[in-house]
C-alpha cells in the first residue's frame, strides 16, 4: 500500500514538471522576434517589398501618406501633425460591424497594451461608415471597448476616408478593380507607418500571429 502512494506521488510529480515545462515552451513561442534586421519599404497594392537604407536619396520621392484631417472620439482634429515623430498602426472598421471589426478590434487591442506606455506608438482605426459613426458613437465604442489615449477612433468626409484607404495605405487586394464610393471599403488588413509616413508593413488583423509579428516588427523600428 505504501509502495503505492508513493508511486502516485512520483507520478504527480512527474505530470507536474511536464505540465510546467510544455507552459513555459508555449510562453517562450509567443516571444516572436522580428522576420529581419530592418524592415522594408511599400509604395503600392501589390506590396512588393523595397530594401531601402533609412539614408537613401530615394525615400525623399517614395510613398509617403499624404496629410489628412479627421475627428476622434474625443472630438478633436486629428492630422499628421499628430503623428509627428510617431509610429502608428492603421485600420478601417465600423462601429455596427458584426463580422471582422470585433476581432480586428481584440487584436488590436494586443497591440494598445504592449505599448500602452509608449508615447512613441499610436493606433489610428478610420470609420468606413462616417454618416452613421459620429464622434458620440465612436466615443461610446471606445468606452465599451476599453480604447485608451493612443488610440485614434476616427470619422469624417467619407471621399477623404475611402482615398486614404485605397490610395494611400493600399488595404484593399481587389488590385486593378477601380472602386468608387458606392463600394464598400472592408479590409482585414493593419498598416504600419514609420515616423517619416513611409508604409513599412502590412498584416492580418484577424490572426494573432500576424499582430505578434507586428508587434515584434514596432521594436524593430524602435531602433532605427
Amino acid at each position: 500500500m505504501k509502495k503505492l502512494k508513493k508511486l502516485k506521488e512520483i507520478s504527480f510529480i512527474f505530470i507536474t514538471v511536464l505540465l510546467f515545462n510544455c507552459n513555459n515552451s508555449a510562453t517562450k513561442k509567443e516571444k516572436v522576434t522580428s522576420r529581419v534586421d530592418a524592415l522594408p519599404y511599400f509604395n503600392e497594392a501589390s506590396f512588393t517589398p523595397k530594401w531601402l537604407d533609412s539614408n537613401s536619396k530615394d525615400l525623399k520621392s517614395f510613398h509617403k501618406i499624404p496629410d489628412f484631417s479627421l475627428t476622434n472620439q474625443n472630438g478633436v482634429t486629428i492630422t499628421q501633425k499628430t503623428f509627428e515623430n510617431k509610429i502608428y498602426v492603421t485600420d478601417f472598421f465600423f462601429t455596427t460591424c458584426p463580422g471582422i471589426c470585433p476581432k480586428m478590434t481584440s487584436n488590436m487591442d494586443l497591440v494598445q497594451q504592449e505599448f500602452i506606455n509608449d508615447d512613441e506608438v499610436l493606433m489610428l482605426s478610420h470609420s468606413v461608415t462616417p454618416s452613421i459613426d459620429s464622434v458620440a458613437k465612436l466615443k461610446k465604442y471606445a468606452i465599451d471597448k476599453n480604447i485608451q489615449k493612443n488610440w485614434h477612433l476616427v470619422t469624417g468626409d467619407k471621399k477623404e476616408i475611402y482615398d486614404l484607404g485605397r490610395e494611400s495605405y493600399f488595404v484593399e487586394e481587389d488590385l486593378g478593380e477601380p472602386k468608387g464610393l458606392d463600394d464598400f471599403l472592408h479590409t482585414e488588413n493593419f498598416i504600419l507607418v514609420d515616423k517619416n509616413k513611409h508604409i513599412r508593413g502590412i498584416y492580418n488583423g484577424l490572426n494573432k500571429n500576424s499582430v505578434i509579428q507586428l508587434i515584434a516588427d514596432i521594436k524593430t523600428l524602435k531602433k532605427e
